[in-house]
């Protein structure tokens, strides 16, 4: 039998180089070429255009690097939770001599797992309108207080309040600190916004000055930046529908600008990055002074135009009134004028009345005896005319006028009858007779 305990039976010593390049060679020789399936998980890609990531499956997780060269020939854009294969080989990274695999190549699987529930819970929250652009809320332009959901001891807590810091020293933040990973971290996350709620609704139902805590106007909900698993806690259907309840504009800065949950589209506002969060709610304070400096300024013009104007009219209507005196002497001169053009007109008006009478006076008599002439002829023709018209004359042409005993004129035969007594008056007297006989013409 083979003695372990033998010198023989001594393990080769290697050089730490040598014993990775082995591997390697190993690996090479057993496995590559090879492909895998899995998701993606903690996906970047650095400036030089390489990408590193790892992909992983229920059992186990595996490093990988693609190279600029196969990274541009990808027809999409790899994120975490997608299920993808990808083809090359496996092989050492002797600086620190881990296990990686060189992608050569990579295509969609279908969407991971993870995706799969984040897409089904998003349409499902999106049907029942929680995403609605209609119910969300402009951010306060100067808020009052800052409410902050965040770890405590997570890098985002400090760029938060670093920026909250530069740009807005004056403003109170309220931390409630929560866990923001794992399986405990919904819960907590809404354990610290109902708090906050319970605040916000507190400082509007007392006015800033009698709550003893500062009033909140917007929330800040945060988190650095990390995998689909780390994230996951965002994606909670509880935090989800705790998030459309808050009293006030809530902010979601969750992860990097590159990564979504559904926080994020439950809340008023989504920003890449916690700092810019902060930066969201809180414009900075030079810029408020600016604008303060500016209003005081356009006020001070404005005022000093007005009170320029004010005393430009009261030099114009103090030159307009000079001294009294003076006004008096003018209103006196003014009412001379009128007075003798008065008297002018009252003397002319007299003048022309005189000339009028003198004129009628000196026509008077030739006036009447041409009127008097005029009477004369036309009552010489109104007497011609009436004695052409006296009935006498007619009769004096042998023509007689017959009357019955009523006085009645009778102008036709119709009117007599034999035995009536009629009365015929001629040009020089009446003469009575009776009819005999009446004949028709």
């Amino acid at each position: 039998m083979f003695d372990r305990s033998s010198p023989a039976a001594a393990p080769r010593i290697w050089e730490v180089g040598a014993l990775c390049r082995a591997i390697a060679d190993a690996l090479e020789a057993r496995f590559n070429p090879v492909a895998v399936r899995g998701e993606i998980t903690g996906f970047s890609r650095a400036s030089s255009g390489h990408c590193y990531f790892s992909i992983k499956d229920a059992n186990g997780q595996l490093r990988c690097a693609m190279f600029r060269r196969a990274a541009t020939l990808l027809d999409f854009s790899p994120r975490d939770g997608e299920l993808v294969e990808v083809r090359g080989r496996l092989g050492v990274y002797e600086a620190r001599g881990d296990l990686q695999f060189i992608v050569e190549s990579m295509q969609r699987a279908g969407q991971g797992a993870l995706f799969e529930q984040f897409l089904r819970l998003k349409a499902q929250l999106d049907a029942e309108g929680l995403f609605d652009t209609a119910r969300k809320r402009p951010l306060p332009l100067q808020p009052r207080g800052i409410g902050l959901v965040t770890s405590a001891g997570a890098a985002a807590l400090h760029d938060v309040v670093t920026a909250l810091r530069r740009r807005v020293p004056h403003i109170p933040v309220v931390l409630v600190p929560a866990q923001v990973q794992g399986v405990a971290a919904p819960p907590s996350i809404i354990a610290a916004l109902s708090k906050l709620y319970l605040l916000a609704q507190a400082g509007r139902a007392q006015g800033g000055d009698s709550n003893p805590n500062p009033p909140i106007d917007v929330i800040l909900l945060v988190r650095g930046g990390g995998s689909i698993e780390d994230l996951w806690a965002f994606n909670d259907e509880q935090l989800a529908r705790t998030i459309v309840q808050s009293p006030v504009p809530l902010v979601s800065g969750v992860g990097h600008e590159t990564d979504f949950t559904i926080a994020d589209f439950c809340a008023d506002l989504r920003a890449p990055t916690p700092t810019a969060a902060a930066e969201l709610v809180a414009q900075p304070r030079e810029v408020w002074l600016g604008a303060l400096d500016l209003l005081a300024g356009r006020l001070s013009d404005g005022v000093q135009r007005q009170l320029d104007t004010r005393h430009q009219r009261l030099d114009q209507a103090a030159a307009r009134l000079g001294r009294p005196s003076g006004l008096v002497a003018r209103q006196q001169l003014q009412l001379a004028r009128l007075a003798q053009r008065m008297r002018h007109g009252v003397l002319l008006k007299m003048q022309r009345l005189a000339q009028r009478q003198q004129a009628l006076e000196a026509h008077l008599p030739q006036t009447l005896q041409r009127s008097v002439a005029q009477n004369a002829e036309r009552l010489e023709r109104a007497a011609l005319r009436l004695e052409l018209l006296d009935p006498r004359l007619v009769l004096q042409r042998g023509y007689a006028l017959l009357t019955d005993t009523s006085g009645q004129a009778v102008t036709s035969i119709r009117q007599a009858q034999p035995g009536d007594a009629l009365r015929a008056t001629l040009s020089d007297g009446a003469v009575d007779v009776t009819v005999s006989q009446p004949r028709l013409l």
